[in-house]
């Protein structure tokens, strides 16, 4: 990333947006009415582990849309197959290398109100298994997406799985595979 584009983003939004929802996810995971935890884990639960804030991972990427793809069943972490379908490709850059992830558009969800736009990218990075989540991390965006998009790895979040193994969730396809680490977003959680 160019410094130029440093220059660009603004830093103290993200990191006030981060902080923001940090704040409201810790809530959620401390009220027992919506929390992921078990009741063992829930009662010692002080909020949950994150990486600091790295405007690095405040990344610029290039969109394409593929609207010709098929819709596919995603592997989860059970043997539930929900249908989703490739909406296109994120083209970015960290530290001067050059990346891809595929963002998918779960079809049931896209149909529930106010998730129309709904977009979600799971991803794989060289943290996991050890400072992250195992099974990987996800992000959502909203869409419609122009051909210039600004996502924030910092938002990365863990899939209720690594809480809890009553949840079934999504494997990240092997094409969002990262080979770097991305020192953003929620750290593990426990031994899920």
């Amino acid at each position: 990333m160019s410094a130029s584009l440093y220059a660009q983003i603004d830093t103290a939004f993200y990191r006030a947006q981060n902080d923001s929802l940090r704040q409201a996810s810790d809530a959620e995971f401390a009220d027992p009415n919506h929390s992921p935890l078990t009741e063992d884990d829930l009662d010692v639960f002080h909020g949950l582990p994150y990486f600091p804030f790295n405007p690095k991972f405040v990344v610029e990427a290039r969109f394409e849309a593929t609207p010709d793809e098929k819709p596919f069943l995603m592997p989860t972490s059970t043997s539930r197959l929900p249908q989703y379908v490739k909406h296109g490709h994120l083209y970015f850059a960290i530290d001067e290398n050059e990346y891809r992830l595929s963002v998918y558009r779960n079809i049931d969800l896209s149909k529930k109100a106010g998730y129309e736009n709904y977009l979600f990218i799971p991803f794989n990075d060289s943290t996991n298994g050890f400072e992250s989540y195992g099974g990987g991390r996800y992000m959502d965006i909203q869409g419609p997406l122009g051909d210039t998009v600004i996502f924030d790895f910092n938002r990365a979040y863990n899939p209720y799985c690594a809480y809890n193994s009553r949840y079934s969730c999504p494997i990240p396809p092997q094409e969002n595979n990262l080979p770097v680490r991305i020192e953003a977003g929620v750290l593990s959680w426990g031994e899920h």
